[in-house]
């Protein structure tokens, strides 16, 4: 078929399409990266075909990549993970019905703080305060106290990453690049603010379900506004405030990075905290993030997201740890094994705007995978485990018909 065929045969697809616009899926050991596979379009208008190197909104994994910034400051001993947030945030943090119960970073990074996505998480505005939305009754889950219940709740992030802020006194994309990305040579960015124009002319278009624009076509240049524009339409990032508003930049699912820049994330989680002779964090460390803080054990959690842009099912957590979940517990009720061989892999998954991704690690043997699929937004259910068909097929190594080679 000639390629403009192609692209108006791909462009016509429905909602319920079969196959993705766009796959990727890199292996890895501890040392390099072993097999790279991309397929599909990355802009189907332009017939721009998808690299392993273009850099895509990752979703959720950018919580996981969150939490190593999390442990590089409670490494330098400006972060303690079990002390009350309220004390940096320069406001008291509390559950209206546990007003005795602190919240902590640990506590928010498991998923345990008592929180919900009912009120929001990421509305709040460039001149707005994300206190004002925890202020809302809504934001709570009223029948369980802090530290009792395992809610997976996007809104724990911005509160992460408001604390960071003031802990430090930088802006939160910022913080990164300073904490992860410049030490790693990576050219990823926490929404576009921080990353350079070449970067953003090779963005991966989330396209929407008739498949005709979507979230971040950059076909026409860079946003004019790279965050939640202030009230009145103003977008002017001098006016940030440390802690003031989390949200702006979206450390729950904002983070754009290509899939072989999240392969040496993988990397240095295989080695410890170690990647190519760069360590930035202690083994310690990283076994603290990645054990289970919370297993499911009867009525103790949701043990599927429940924000309307997950496609997650019934089983699909059953342990999690510091933004870190792990797959394959054996236990009635579980079906967070799409790989379907039984292994325990540690990581995250990822769903929002049609894409479907995954980071997984395979600590015992060494490997792990990335992959990540677009134009999936009401995918197949899968047929083994609570994630859905394409991330079986990603997981297990199957990649769907191509309309590209592979790398």
């Amino acid at each position: 078929m000639p390629s403009s065929l192609l692209v108006l045969a791909l462009a016509s697809t429905p909602l319920h399409a079969a196959e993705p616009v766009a796959t990727v899926r890199i292996a890895f050991d501890r040392a390099h990266v072993t097999d790279v596979q991309a397929t599909g379009h990355a802009d189907l208008q332009g017939a721009r075909a998808v690299t392993a190197d273009d850099p895509v909104r990752i979703a959720s994994i950018s919580k996981l990549v969150v939490a190593l910034g999390v442990m590089r400051l409670v490494e330098a001993g400006a972060l303690d993970l079990d002390a009350d947030v309220s004390a940096l945030l320069g406001w008291r943090l509390r559950h209206p019905a546990y007003p005795d119960v602190p919240i902590t970073l640990r506590l928010l990074l498991s998923h345990q703080a008592g929180l919900t996505d009912d009120a929001g998480y990421w509305q709040v505005p460039l001149d707005g305060a994300l206190r004002e939305l925890l202020a809302d009754p809504r934001a709570w889950d009223a029948a369980h106290a802090p530290g009792q219940y395992f809610r997976y709740a996007n809104l724990n992030f911005p509160i992460v990453a408001s604390v960071m802020e003031r802990a430090t006194g930088e802006r939160f994309d910022l913080l990164m690049q300073r904490l992860l990305f410049a030490p790693l040579g990576l050219s990823a960015c926490y929404g576009w603010a921080s990353c350079d124009d070449a970067r953003v002319s090779r963005a991966v278009i989330l396209y929407d379900s008739d498949r005709e624009s979507g979230t971040d076509d950059m076909r026409a240049g860079r946003p004019a506004c790279a965050v939640r524009p202030a009230n009145d339409g103003s977008c002017d990032l001098a006016h940030w405030q440390a802690g003031r508003n989390g949200a702006l930049f979206s450390p729950q699912g904002g983070l754009r990075i290509s899939a072989r820049e999240l392969a040496t994330i993988g990397r240095l989680l295989l080695g410890d905290g170690e990647v190519d002779g760069v360590r930035l964090l202690s083994p310690a460390s990283v076994a603290t993030l990645l054990a289970p803080a919370w297993t499911r054990a009867g009525d103790n959690g949701v043990t599927a997201e429940e924000d309307a842009s997950g496609q997650s099912r019934e089983g699909f957590f059953c342990r999690y740890g510091l933004a870190a979940q792990t797959l394959a517990t054996a236990m009635p009720g579980c079906r967070d094994d799409p790989f379907g061989d039984g292994r325990e892999r540690v990581g995250h998954a990822g769903s929002a705007y049609g894409l479907l991704s995954g980071l997984w690690l395979d600590r015992a043997d060494g490997t792990g995978v990335v992959y990540f699929a677009t134009g999936m937004h009401d995918a197949a259910p899968g047929t083994r485990s609570a994630f859905t068909a394409i991330e079986e097929r990603l997981a297990a190594g199957g990649i769907p018909a191509a309309t590209t080679g592979s790398e």
